[in-house]
């Protein structure tokens, strides 16, 4: 019998935020359960030329930075902050295990395990079943259930001898091949199509099933440090204004997109989808050029001469190579209280920042003793899907900002946080005549946006 304060499953992202915080703020023991070889969760299996969507300032955990903070001078990236690679994010936490988290003394690290339930866990080598009894609480760390496609089923059928490979193998299976077929219209779709392009393949020799347009956020909008301040803090304060003045959802998206806050990969198709992909306009531009796209739903069977889609069927060559990116990333799970007796579920507390949202559930506990506050502190938001959910996840997060922001200590922390986006420490910035204006058109427009989104989502609930 092993004995722990806390037992987390799952070593991704949100379990080893959270651990790290609770390494921050108490004296407590820690247990991690994980079916992955080394830490990281889903970046294990993903493709080598995946890489984040925004700046690694705001990835990993509190205590230790993600990459050299450097502005990258060339690709499709350039003039932006550094995006970390799948296998720097893998080596990172790592690094963090063996550098921090074991020589504390205070963490025990389970790799290759299944957690069966009760604080049982089996190991996937040996067969070995062990039991943990945890005396604080049971972290759930695998709430979103992240899919990735080298570990997804297809939904469809393949032919015999049709060529199928998921983007882990689309390096090793690419030459040799003229044409290529992408399957999927979502953030590893786009990156595949990007690699394409940047490996040479003609954008004529590529078609991609798209089975929904979605909006993709512009990354000039997402950067920190003081010389991205107008452009980043400004960025929100166009998304609120544009929430403020919005009739709809259609005309909140075309506002968005007019302060070049949304992109649209192509311009003649009004998206219904979003996800959170975010994209420099460069890469945007780029896969502009793949002009074959087929939007006639999803794929149902793939034949040698043939892929049959929901909407009807388009002719195929025999030698195309296919790639899957079909795998639908996070979960759709309805969110949960994050603290219920003896377990914590961790979620998103703040759109997009899934690191920061695990260090903060990891700080409320620490640091407050009530779980009806802790709950009040950290109700979660959905992972995205559709136009609309943009609405209702900015009126969550505009409703937590407010919470968090009246408790003056509460308000310090995240201020000081690596992973919370704010990313202007020296405040030159801000202190500005730009910077000011800037701040006083964001303190105007939070609450008209809230109002406004607060009565388009009651309009969306509303029963027809």
């Amino acid at each position: 019998m092993l004995t722990t304060d806390y037992l987390i499953i799952g070593s991704g992202t949100a379990g080893m935020s959270f651990a790290d915080q609770l390494l921050t703020d108490t004296n407590a023991t820690i247990s991690i359960v994980d079916r992955h070889h080394m830490p990281g969760g889903h970046w294990n299996d993903a493709y080598s030329f995946v890489r984040l969507h925004q700046p690694s300032a705001f990835y990993g955990v509190g205590s230790r930075q993600l990459g050299s903070n450097r502005i990258d001078v060339s690709g499709l990236n350039r003039g932006y902050y550094e995006l970390a690679s799948g296998p720097e994010i893998v080596s990172y936490f790592d690094r963090l295990m063996h550098e921090r988290f074991l020589p504390s003394g205070r963490v025990q690290y389970f790799p290759m395990c299944d957690h069966l339930g009760d604080g049982r866990f089996v190991s996937l080598v040996s067969g070995t079943i062990q039991q943990v009894a945890f005396s604080k609480r049971l972290v759930h760390a695998t709430f979103l259930n992240t899919q990735v496609p080298s570990t997804h089923t297809p939904s469809f059928r393949v032919a015999e001898g049709v060529k199928l490979v998921t983007p882990n193998l689309l390096p090793i299976s690419a030459p040799g091949h003229q044409r290529y077929v992408i399957l999927g219209g979502g953030k590893t779709a786009m990156d595949v199509g990007t690699w394409l392009l940047q490996m040479g393949v003609r954008p004529e020799n590529i078609r991609w099933i798209v089975p929904r347009d979605s909006w993709v956020q512009n990354r000039d909008a997402t950067q920190p440090g003081d010389a991205f301040f107008e452009r980043t803090v400004g960025g929100m304060a166009d998304r609120l204004e544009a929430a403020a003045e919005a009739t709809s959802v259609a005309d909140l998206f075309e506002r968005l997109e007019r302060r070049g806050q949304m992109l649209r990969i192509d311009r003649t198709v009004r998206p219904t989808g979003f996800r959170g992909a975010t994209l420099s306009i460069l890469e945007v531009e780029a896969l502009s050029t793949i002009k074959d796209v087929v939007r006639k739903g999803r794929v149902r069977r793939i034949e040698r001469d043939a892929i049959v889609l929901d909407k009807g069927t388009v002719d195929a060559a025999p030698d195309v190579l296919y790639v899957d990116c079909t795998a639908k990333a996070f979960g759709r799970c309805p969110p949960v209280p994050v603290f219920n007796g003896d377990q914590i579920t961790l979620q998103m507390l703040r759109v997009g920042r899934y690191s920061f949202s695990a260090a903060f559930i990891a700080h409320a506990e620490a640091v407050y003793d009530d779980d009806a506050i802790k709950n009040d502190l950290c109700a979660p938001i959905s992972t995205p899907d559709v136009a609309a959910d943009w609405l209702r996840n900015m009126l969550s997060d505009l409703r937590n900002a407010k919470r968090w922001a009246a408790e003056k200590t509460l308000r310090t922390w995240i201020a000081e946080h690596r992973l919370s986006g704010a990313g202007f420490p020296d405040n030159g910035a801000a202190s500005s005549p730009e910077g000011i204006r800037v701040l006083e058109r964001l303190r105007e427009a939070r609450p008209r946006a809230a109002a406004s989104l607060a009565r388009l989502v009651a309009e969306l609930d509303r029963p027809v």
